[in-house]
């Protein structure tokens, strides 16, 4: 069932309603015992996913293993949290359902095990969630309720609702159950790669890396913990550097699932004095990890469970070159036409797609010699397009935009001084790359 409302200004002008469960006056500090009881009751629930070795580790010097949790059956590591708060209701709860606010994932995961485990769920997603998502989640029985501009007003009017109908609001990424199952990821990679160095986490809200840090912490010490987030959207470096959790003006990104402007207040307590290093990577590469991903894994994951590589291969892990690092790839629930466009981002970074300009003759042969060029020096064209009405070139003359491939960044300089040479006028587009690799 899908509703809508349009009386949202009517529901701010009241009072702020709190989250019982995650007050910034008194944050609750999750335990190990908080994690080990959960990785008991959802071992039935969830999928223990795998963790291998990367054909990456060559790429950044590192003996890089890969914690492949966007497997699960919604297609990330949310399902562990909402497996775990779920079963922990009491049997009234359980029959009166819960309600939460999200934009994707964690609302899957909610309404996937609400399903299962035969709980009513409700879910608030503001105007701009996909609509797939939002189709996934009625799909799995819930009740939809499609009103929010944003995260904040959809988070607003779940609260609101959960204590008009006195039923249980649980926050995707601080409640403390949500807290504990997600910390299951750490016990399983210390399972498979008892001798890690590091392990990378990403960081929205805190919860995952509050629930990893303190898992792995707990029983290998030495283990250094290394979040990273989109530079757009850093609010977890900033709470560190503030003491506390703080707002952030948040930029859109493809790490989409990581777009938290503020973290929660008890993860960030659990995991401020565990956390050895916050990173913060940029656009491009969170594109070149997905590109990787995609060609040398086989994998196909989100922006947020791409994090960890674009920090490898940005350079900012260089301290663990020759070591054993765990990524762990979070997410998998990209959209198809988001997916096209970071892999072409993520050709062009590379020097793989590259885009000119030129004007060349109008005349029969004109466009067939300039590919006999292109065809020597084996560069394939992608696309062509004619400009004749905006030229202030003779009438015979043609200007055309050319998007090839080529083979790699030293192919396409070769194709930069080729056309050049024949064709003076031509404007090649720049490869937005901050480091070669």
């Amino acid at each position: 069932m899908v509703a809508e409302d349009e009386n949202t200004d009517e529901i701010f002008q009241e009072m702020e309603v709190e989250d019982p469960f995650c007050l910034e006056s008194s944050p609750l500090k999750l335990t190990f015992e908080d994690i080990t009881s959960a990785a008991y009751k959802i071992k039935d629930g969830v999928i223990k996913t795998a963790c291998t070795r990367s054909h990456l580790s060559s790429v950044v010097n590192m003996e890089l293993y890969l914690k492949k949790d966007f497997v699960q059956y919604t297609g990330s590591f949310k399902e562990r949290g909402a497996c775990y708060a779920l079963m922990m209701l009491s049997d009234e709860h359980k029959r009166n359902g819960v309600i939460s606010a999200s934009l994707g994932n964690h609302a899957q995961a909610l309404c996937y095990h609400g399903k299962r485990l035969g709980v009513p769920v409700t879910v608030v997603m503001p105007t701009v969630a996909p609509i797939i998502k939002i189709e996934a989640c009625r799909n799995f029985g819930a009740t939809v309720i499609i009103q929010g501009f944003n995260m904040k007003e959809s988070k607003h009017i779940a609260l609101k609702l959960s204590k008009e109908k006195g039923i249980i609001y649980i926050n995707g990424y601080d409640h403390p159950h949500i807290m504990a199952g997600q910390g299951t990821v750490g016990l399983e990679i210390l399972e498979d790669v008892p001798d890690a160095d590091a392990i990378v986490v990403p960081v929205g809200g805190g919860g995952l890396i509050a629930g990893v840090s303190l898992a792995v912490k707990t029983l290998k010490k030495n283990c250094k913990i290394i979040g990273v987030e989109s530079d757009r959207v850093p609010s977890f470096t900033k709470a560190m550097e503030h003491g506390s959790p703080i707002t952030v003006e948040g930029k859109s990104t493809l790490a989409d699932g990581l777009a938290v402007p503020r973290v929660g207040c008890n993860a960030f307590a659990t995991a401020a004095g565990l956390v050895d290093k916050m990173i913060v990577v940029t656009e491009e590469w969170i594109s070149m990890a997905i590109l990787r991903l995609v060609e040398s894994e086989k994998c196909v994951v989100e922006g947020a469970g791409a994090i960890g590589l674009a920090a490898a291969l940005s350079g900012t892990l260089d301290e663990f070159i020759g070591k054993k690092v765990v990524l762990l790839l979070c997410g998998g629930n990209i959209d198809t036409s988001i997916l096209g466009r970071c892999l072409d981002r993520g050709l062009a970074i590379d020097g793989r797609l590259v885009k000119f300009h030129a004007t060349l003759s109008d005349r029969p042969g004109g466009i067939a010699e300039l590919c006999r060029i292109l065809a020597t020096i084996g560069v394939c064209v992608k696309d062509i397009i004619h400009e004749r009405a905006w030229l202030s070139d003779d009438v015979f003359s043609v200007r055309v935009k050319v998007v090839c491939e080529t083979r790699d960044l030293r192919h396409a300089q070769l194709l930069q001084e080729v056309i050049k040479k024949n064709y003076s006028s031509s404007v090649f587009g720049n490869i937005p790359l901050p480091k070669v690799l």
